[in-house]
């Protein structure tokens, strides 16, 4: 059974429509490649994105990056300690994802223009990256973190409470059990994960509880092309396929990222995910 760390509301919000997107994303080029294919990286989105924000979304992550430096002293929620670093490295790879997801989401799973309301669920989300950051620059969307342990719960329900978030739940459970949990099976518009494990892993993880028609977005490193074909199989097992990898600009050490975008297209069969720790020592 699922222990709450928090309470869940939502604000009530104009609805946005992707005719109307924030200037989050006016800095940003995207080009695409000739012939582009599932295997092969074929867009390419450059960052820097935290510098059009607004000045109240700007103050949140500033009071976000301070719990989680002064946190991290007394656990480990984080290998980067310096203000700058935790920006660049955390906050902005967080960000860079939300393009993609929305140019994939319009795309593949929205019968209109908006994109109000998006359900998010962050599987692993440790320090509450990237879901505590999309909950920041979109505050009509509804976030859930998943994460499995409790003292990293207890950082998240304090930045939550400290930055003043209302879309945001915490969810302290495995991810092999909220899967097999109908309040949570095939729910989600999005599931997202961000240096949580191996993608074949994640599949398991994530697809399930992802509804037919939605996304499961996986931010992965510099050269995934190996682990993204050792996880096909998974990823068609759990109903899904791969549908885009894109390079997101990084300030990683390689200068880029790649994300790992599937459409699930058919329900994932009961059996998945199998009990947990079974994922991680026997991947599909």
């Amino acid at each position: 059974m699922a222990i709450w760390c928090s309470k869940f509301g939502m604000p009530e919000i104009s609805s946005l429509h992707c005719s109307a997107l924030p200037s989050l994303f006016r800095c940003l080029s995207i080009a695409s490649a000739s012939s582009p294919s599932p295997s092969v990286p074929n867009k390419r989105t450059q960052t820097p994105i935290l510098e059009t924000l607004s000045s109240h979304k700007k103050e949140q992550i500033s009071l976000y990056v301070g719990a989680l430096l002064q946190w991290n002293q007394r656990m480990n929620l984080t290998a980067v300690t310096q203000e700058d670093e935790v920006l660049s490295r955390h906050v902005e790879d967080s960000l860079a994802i939300i393009p993609i997801m929305l140019r994939s989401y319009l795309s593949n799973c929205s019968s209109t223009s908006s994109c109000d309301g998006i359900d998010v669920i962050d599987v692993g989300s440790g320090a509450g990256l990237p879901g505590l950051i999309l909950a920041i620059a979109y505050p009509s969307w509804k976030i859930t973190l998943l994460e499995s342990m409790h003292k990293r719960c207890l950082f998240l329900e304090h930045a939550v409470s400290h930055i003043g978030l209302s879309n945001v739940q915490i969810l302290h459970e495995r991810a092999e059990n909220v899967g097999q949990n109908v309040a949570f099976r095939e729910r989600f518009d999005v599931a997202v994960a961000r240096a949580v494990a191996e993608l074949r892993v994640l599949a398991e993880y994530c697809i399930p509880l992802v509804r037919v028609g939605g996304l499961f977005i996986a931010a992965k490193g510099y050269d995934p092309q190996e682990e993204v074909k050792n996880a096909e199989k998974a990823i068609h097992l759990m109903g899904a396929s791969i549908s885009e990898l894109s390079y997101v600009e990084s300030y990683s050490p390689h200068g880029q990222r790649t994300v790992v975008t599937c459409l699930k297209k058919r329900s994932t069969p009961r059996r998945y995910p199998r009990r947990p720790g079974t994922p991680s020592k026997i991947p599909l």
